[in-house]
C-alpha cells in the first residue's frame, strides 16, 4: 500500500500561512515502526499524521508493522508500508537480528518515496524506528538531503535499551552508553546475548545510520528527558519542545469520590514497575486495573489474582475505563518521556501518583494534583495509594488537576500548531 504525496493541497490555511512566509509548500512524512496505536509513542505518531493532514497538508506515514490504522484512509493520510514484523515477534529469529541491525527493505522504500519528493520542502519526522524499521531509512532521507526531525519519546538515540535502565537490578542506569563499562553490564531483560546485538545495533545507528547530523532537528517532550539527552544530542542541534497531544473534548470533572479502582493505562512491560502497583493494591484489598497488554501480564496475576487487565483497547473505551478510576496510578522504575496517561487522567479531573524520579513527577503537582511516591518503593505507594482512599483528598485533587490541565490543555490542535512552527523553521534556516 504505497500513494506518494505531491503536493501540500492548495488554497489550505496551512500552504498560506507557509506562502506567506516565504516557504514553498512542504511535504511531510511521519515515521514510526507501528502503523496502529499500541502505545503512547504510535498514539502520537497517529494522532499528528491525522492532524497535520486535517490542516491541509500532504502527509505520508512510512511503517513497517501492520495493520494500518483505518483513521488512516478517512484523513487522507498517504501510507507507505514495508510489511514486515516487529523483530520480537518475527518467528524467523535470524531475520528478525538482520532486520533490527538494518532495514534493506525499509531503505529501499524510503529512497523510492523521497526521490519523487522535493528535498529542500520535504520534512521526515520519526517518532520510533527500533522495533523494526531499523535506522536504515534515516540514512537513506539523510543521503536525500532532506531535513529530519526525531520526536525523543524514549531514549534509543543514545541508549541501547532505549531507558537508561537496568533490566537485571531493577534500576535506572548511570553508565555511558556503550562505554567498556556499559558492554559489560548484563542489563537487558532478555539476557546478554541481547544486550551484545542492542548495542552492536546501536553502534550501527550511530555510526552508518545517523550521520549528516546537521541535517536534525529533536523535539523533546519534557525537562526531564531533555536534561538526559541533552549531552548526547549533536553540540548546536536544534532543539523545540513540543507536547504531545491528549485530544479529548473538555467535560465535566468526574466524580471521584464515587470511584472506586485505581487505573494502570500502558504496555505491560517490566521497567514500568507493575508489580508494586499489583502488590499494593492486594495489601490495600483495594481493586486495580491496568489497561493494555504486554509480557508482564502473567507476574501482574501472580502478584494479585484480583487484578483486572483489559488488553489494548480504544480511545474511546480507554477514556471510559479511566472515568471509573478512583485515581490513575503510573508505578514507573525507569526515567519515562512523556506519558500521556497521566495528562488524559488530568483532563477529566482524575489525580495521579507518580514516582518522583521520572519525567511524569513535572506533570503532576505533589500533594495538588496528584502524589508523588519513592521511585521503586512499595510501601510508599501503599501510603500514597491509601491516601487516595479518603473522598475528601481525592475529590480536590481530582478538580485541581482538572483546572491545571485545561488552563492550557495539551489539544492536537495545539500539537500540530507547534509542528507548524517548527516545520517552518527548519525549511526557513535550510
Amino acid at each position: 500500500m504505497s500513494v506518494i504525496a505531491e503536493s501540500c493541497r492548495p488554497g489550505s490555511k496551512a500552504t498560506l500561512e507557509i506562502r506567506e512566509s516565504g516557504i514553498s509548500p512542504m511535504h511531510i512524512v511521519v515515521a514510526n515502526d507501528f502503523a496502529h496505536v499500541n502505545g503512547g509513542m504510535a498514539q502520537v505518531a497517529v494522532r499528528s499524521a491525522i492532524g497535520l493532514a486535517q490542516r491541509g497538508y500532504h502527509v505520508t506515514f512510512f511503517a513497517a508493522v501492520g495493520p494500518v490504522d483505518a483513521a488512516f484512509d478517512k484523513a487522507g493520510v498517504d501510507v507507505v508500508f514495508t510489511d514486515q514484523y516487529d523483530i520480537k515477534t518475527d518467528p524467523v529469529r535470524i531475520r528478525a537480528a538482520s532486520q533490527g541491525l538494518w532495514n534493506f527493505r525499509a531503505a529501499a522504500r524510503m529512497k523510492e518515496l523521497l526521490a519523487r519528493l522535493p528535498a529542500d520542502r520535504t520534512i521526515v519526522h520519526i517518532h520510533g524506528w527500533t522495533k523494526s524499521l531499523s535506522s536504515s531509512f534515516i540514512r537513506a532521507a539523510l543521503d536525500r538531503g532532506v531535513r529530519v526531525v526525531i520526536t525523543l519519546n524514549d531514549y534509543f538515540f543514545a541508549c541501547p535499551n532505549g531507558g537508561f535502565f537496568n533490566f537485571t537490578r531493577g534500576q535506572a542506569c548511570h553508565l555511558q552508553p556503550l562505554s567498556l563499562a556499559c558492554l559489560r553490564e548484563n542489563c537487558d531483560r532478555d539476557g546478554y546475548l541481547e544486550k551484545i546485538w542492542r548495542s552492536a545495533r546501536q553502534a550501527i545507528q550511530n555510526h552508518i545510520g545517523i550521520t549528516q547530523r546537521s541535517l536534525l532537528t529533536f523535539v523533546t517532550v519534557s525537562d526531564f528527558s531533555e536534561t538526559v539527552l541533552r549531552e548526547y544530542l549533536p553540540p548546536g542541534a536544534p532543539l523545540f519542545r513540543i507536547t504531545n497531544p491528549c485530544d479529548l473534548p473538555q467535560s465535566e470533572p468526574v466524580p471521584v469520590a464515587r470511584n472506586v479502582p485505581f487505573v494502570f493505562v500502558g504496555r505491560l512491560s517490566a521497567e514500568k514497575g507493575l508489580s508494586l502497583l499489583a502488590k499494593a493494591a492486594r495489601e490495600l484489598d483495594a481493586p486495580v486495573v491496568f489497561v493494555g497488554d504486554g509480557p508482564c501480564r502473567e507476574e501482574i496475576l501472580n502478584c494479585n489474582s484480583k487484578a483486572v487487565i483489559t488488553g489494548w483497547q480504544s480511545r474511546e473505551q480507554i477514556s471510559t475505563l479511566l472515568r471509573s478510576a478512583r485515581c490513575s496510578v503510573l508505578p514507573s522504575l525507569w526515567y519515562e518521556a512523556q506519558p500521556l496517561s497521566i495528562n488524559e487522567a488530568a483532563s477529566i479531573g482524575v489525580p495521579a501518583i507518580v514516582p518522583d524520579q521520572c519525567a511524569a513527577a513535572e506533570m503532576v503537582e505533589n500533594g495538588v494534583t496528584g502524589l508523588w511516591f519513592k521511585t521503586g518503593n512499595c510501601s510508599d505507594l501503599r501510603q500514597k495509594m491509601e491516601l487516595m482512599l479518603d473522598n475528601e483528598r481525592a475529590s480536590k485533587m481530582g478538580c485541581a488537576a482538572y483546572e491545571r490541565y485545561w488552563k492550557q490543555p495539551f489539544t492536537l490542535e495545539r500539537h500540530v500548531h507547534e509542528l507548524e512552527r517548527c516545520y517552518a523553521s527548519i525549511l526557513a534556516s535550510s
